[in-house]
């Protein structure tokens, strides 16, 4: 059963779920927004994106981070997707991520972008 992301009820008061293309791209959205440490059963779970909302740009940054999301996804997801690209972009307080992927029971290829603004 996939629930829906974020969680909530359908129309009948049940909880909502999803078919499996939105659920791997909810579950894409779990990993990159969520920070390292703040799962209590699995506390190197995460992509610490958030965390470079504020920090200032360089390329070596751009490339540690580059390198540390698409580890991170492929280590959490490598079993349901097929990662062909991972794009970083910040801009003043926005963060923006593409990934290309390609769903493995499927064969679907898909390309999602998410987009965190700080508060």
């Amino acid at each position: 059963m996939n629930w829906a992301y974020p969680y909530q009820f359908d129309s009948s008061g049940h909880t909502a779920t999803t078919d499996d293309t939105t659920h791997i791209r909810d579950m894409i959205e779990q990993l990159l927004f969520t920070t390292p440490g703040e799962r209590v059963n699995q506390p190197d779970f995460g992509s610490g994106l958030l965390q470079m909302v504020f920090a200032p740009n360089s390329n070596e940054l751009a490339a540690a981070l580059q390198f540390t999301t698409q580890a991170a996804v492929q280590r959490y997801l490598g079993d349901l997707i097929d990662l062909q690209q991972l794009d970083v972009t910040a801009t003043d307080a926005t963060l923006s991520v593409t990934v290309k992927y390609i769903i493995r029971t499927t064969q679907q290829p898909q390309t999602n972008t998410f987009v965190r603004s700080a508060p």
